[in-house]
């Protein structure tokens, strides 16, 4: 396979002094200037020079890496993997093309992209011993707790994994767990629906082969739908990475352990289970039917506005996008191009989304606030128009989201400069102290 030869490590020309007040003691905090980006203080020396360290709940303002994989400017709404535009790769390439690129740093060439291809598809069958670790679980349990559970499980049927550095070891495991996902993912719904797992076909494409495995059956013909698999491709393009997030950081964290690949993921996909993080798309559809009808959207605004409602407007706005989510564009074609495939002409849903981002798009008090729809916001219409439970939307967002996250892993294993995650605290607590015997207390 190819490997990354673009952009380079982060350079330093300038220094911060920072002083202590009260005190003689300084510290010379290097500026380091990556490719794109703000200048980086560099604290490392921070606690060594001057006695003290920084206080950075959430890690907001703290770089925790060194990275070549994505690229966010969330005030000019862009999002580039490897240097490259999303909206080009969501509307140009494929998965596949962009999880090489994710992995290696650059698009493949038709050769490279065929053995990429064959590296995936060889592996998309899981051990028949790991089949039966589904009838372990209730019918009616989540589908992220089936993945967090089989995907850690895996280590156990690939024990070389433990081998993190050996290169070719951490590249076996990268293709194993992106060519096991869907299988995983698409059998944690069909053991909740009770109906029978289909294997992988390699004879289809990687989104193809996913519709597949979740909606087949033994019975009847599969057939293909070009418009519903490319719009699977676009989601799985658009999720596949997203920077340092809390759950790529969660892997990354995991990973600087040592711990086996199988085992991150797993950390991650636990990461990506929170309601804040990977539920967003089903948060808005809960939303959209709490309001019911495009004639409550007046009442539903002004709920919003009133400090004291706890009424949110779900899909609109990101943490870190201060723009348009360069994502959402791509996802509101997308669904257009799914229910006119679909046959969907008046699906009541997607008719009160855009009224609502309509009226949102002209109310001062969201644009004032850079309050625009993010990818969450079409995303679930999407899903729900193409047969998805919505307890499918996260375990969804895991399988694309695992080239992500094992691209980082791998990027965090082979850099010299890592080294185990060890945050420090404020510690807020009660000073020494000491024992007193329970007859003495009180």
């Amino acid at each position: 396979m190819s490997s990354t030869t673009e952009g380079a490590h982060a350079t330093h020309a300038t220094h911060a002094t920072l002083t202590i007040p009260g005190s003689d003691k300084t510290a010379e905090l290097p500026l380091l200037t990556g490719t794109l980006g703000p200048q980086v203080a560099d604290i490392r020396k921070l606690q060594a020079q001057t006695g003290i360290f920084t206080f950075d709940p959430g890690y907001g303002e703290t770089a925790s890496c060194e990275s070549k994989i994505t690229y966010i400017d969330g005030d000019e709404g862009v999002l580039l993997y490897r240097g490259y535009p999303i909206d080009q790769l969501a509307e140009k390439s494929t998965f596949l093309e962009v999880a090489h690129l994710l992995m290696f740093g650059e698009l493949p060439t038709e050769a490279e992209f065929e053995a990429f291809n064959r590296g995936v598809t060889m592996h998309t069958m899981l051990h028949e011993q790991v089949r039966r670790f589904f009838d372990g679980f209730r019918r009616d349990a989540h589908p992220m707790a089936v993945l967090c559970g089989v995907v850690g499980a895996l280590s156990a049927f690939y024990p070389e994994s433990v081998n993190v550095n050996d290169p070719r070891e951490r590249e076996i495991s990268a293709f194993r767990l992106i060519a096991k996902i869907p299988t995983i993912t698409a059998w944690a719904y069909k053991y909740s629906t009770g109906q029978p797992f289909m294997y992988p076909r390699n004879d289809l494409s990687y989104a193809e082969n996913f519709l597949y495995m979740m909606n087949a059956v033994p019975p009847e013909p599969y057939r293909k739908n070009p418009i519903l698999e490319r719009a699977m491709d676009r989601i799985l393009i658009l999720h596949a990475d997203h920077e340092q997030n809390a759950s790529t950081s969660t892997v990354r964290l995991a990973g600087s352990t040592g711990a086996n690949p199988f085992a991150c993921i797993a950390a991650g996909i636990a990461a990506l289970w929170g309601p804040a993080h990977g539920g967003a798309n089903e948060a808005v559809l809960k939303m959209l039917g709490e309001i019911g009808h495009k004639d409550n959207i007046p009442a539903f605004i002004a709920e919003v506005k009133d400090k004291n409602s706890h009424t949110k407007l779900m899909g609109f706005g990101h943490r870190v996008y201060k723009n348009f989510d360069p994502r959402a564009k791509i996802m509101q074609q997308t669904c257009h191009e799914v229910l006119g495939e679909l046959g969907i002409k008046h699906e009541p849903l997607l008719e009160l989304a855009m009224e609502l981002e309509k009226i949102a798009l002209d109310d001062d008090y969201f644009v004032s606030r850079k309050l625009y729809p993010n990818v969450d916001f079409y995303s679930g219409i999407i899903l729900k128009a193409m047969g998805f439970p919505t307890t499918m939307f996260t375990p969804l967002f895991a399988l694309a989201r695992t080239t992500g996250w094992i691209s980082q892993w791998m990027e965090m294993i082979a850099d010299p400069s890592q080294r185990i995650g060890r945050p420090r605290q404020l510690y807020t607590g009660a000073a020494k102290r000491d024992y007193v015997s329970i007859d003495q207390r009180g």
